[in-house]
């Protein structure tokens, strides 16, 4: 899904519409050569981090869209239909990221206001009317996009990924005003989102049909695990991790338009071409990213062989961009949802990224926490 308008079309502030020009054609392929690993590339030369533009360039791109940010999200936050909530996820996910590149805490505010309306528009779901659930939990109902005043978990899960990662980013803070806005949240993340859906049924609600949407769960359930305090729960969560994990690592293959890359299918067991589409996989490299980075399975190897899928398929240069990870179809350029996020290993990705042309403050603000961990 692609956030609802580009903000800045080049680093000199040029205004652009949205997701115009979008090409997406899925033919059935082959299958890719069942190679489970790519071939090795040489490690970054951390010194080029000293070439990198600072936080400081990045907070500045990022403010340009402050006072926007606040009169689109304020609306999405207080809205009682989740499809507007998976809409106010970008807006999460810049204000967490902003947060851990400068500790400025007008962007944890802005954050924690946004996750507190949509916790104040839940409602019991026994009370919605439409919901094929009716059940002890509490939520939203859904209307926007066809589903008919139900209960959507796919809404849900795509922003408490990010609402839970803020939780994360705050988790240490001692003032006590943070740590009762944190523990309200986390109480309603605890029961009303993972423990909500997973009682539902993981099957069909937590391990999905596709990998993205798996993803979403799997970031979740990692922070849950990290953050809550009730044993039973945190085994329920390590074990969702673990078997998405699994599944995930299981996709991976060899890319064939470049050895030194990762090919996957968004479908569970299928090795087919033309793969996993670009514009979704963002929420896979969401999930591997934050996993790396807490030493949950995936090794700097894994990190390497998803920035050459950014770098020499994905964007092989200019404003080339493709739609699918095997390197075909035709797309917008838009991944400030997951791949913008490889830039924090290697300063040679970032220097590449700065000279990306589809700028929106989700991608500014991921850009100043590359530069912040790359410098660090």
């Amino acid at each position: 899904m692609r956030r609802r308008t580009l903000l800045v079309a080049s680093l000199g502030g040029a205004a652009v519409a949205g997701a115009a020009g979008l090409h997406l054609v899925r033919a059935a392929g082959d299958d890719v050569p069942d190679i489970r690993d790519p071939m090795p590339v040489p490690p970054p030369s951390m010194q080029e981090a000293l070439k990198i533009k600072t936080v400081a360039y990045w907070t500045g791109v990022y403010l340009r869209s402050w006072d926007f940010s606040l009169r689109n999200g304020l609306p999405l936050s207080r809205s009682k239909d989740s499809r507007d909530h998976y809409d106010l996820a970008y807006d999460i996910d810049a204000c967490t990221a902003m947060f851990r590149a400068t500790g400025d805490r007008r962007y944890l505010d802005r954050g924690l206001t946004f996750m507190e309306n949509v916790v104040a528009s839940a409602r019991p779901s026994r009370s919605l009317s439409k919901s094929s659930f009716r059940d002890r939990f509490s939520g939203w109902a859904s209307s926007r996009s066809g589903e008919g005043g139900d209960e959507v978990p796919l809404y849900e899960s795509y922003l408490w990924r990010y609402g839970t990662n803020l939780l994360v980013a705050m988790k240490d803070l001692t003032d006590a005003g943070y740590r009762a806005r944190y523990a309200r949240l986390l109480a309603f993340a605890e029961t009303d989102v993972f423990d909500k859906w997973h009682s539902r049924g993981t099957k069909d609600y937590i391990y999905r049909e596709r990998t993205h949407m798996a993803s979403h769960w799997a970031l979740i359930a990692m922070n849950m695990a990290h953050l809550t305090a009730d044993q039973g729960r945190k085994a329920r969560c390590n074990a969702v991790v673990d078997e998405i994990s699994t599944r995930l690592r299981g996709q991976l293959r060899r890319n064939p338009a470049e050895p030194t890359a990762w090919f996957w299918n968004d479908v569970w067991g299928s090795m087919r071409r033309p793969g996993q589409d670009v514009g979704h996989g963002n929420a896979v490299i969401t999930y591997v990213v934050e996993a790396h980075d807490r030493g949950q399975g995936w090794s700097t190897a894994d990190m390497a062989a998803f920035s050459a899928l950014l770098t020499k398929v994905v964007w092989p240069g200019g404003t080339t961009y493709h739609a699918y990870v095997d390197g075909t179809g035709s797309d917008n350029g838009w991944w400030s949802d997951g791949f913008v996020k490889l830039g924090r290993y290697d300063p040679a990705v970032q220097l590449r990224l700065e000279r990306h042309q589809v700028v929106n403050d989700q991608f500014a603000a991921n850009m100043a926490l590359n530069a912040r961990l790359l410098r660090a």
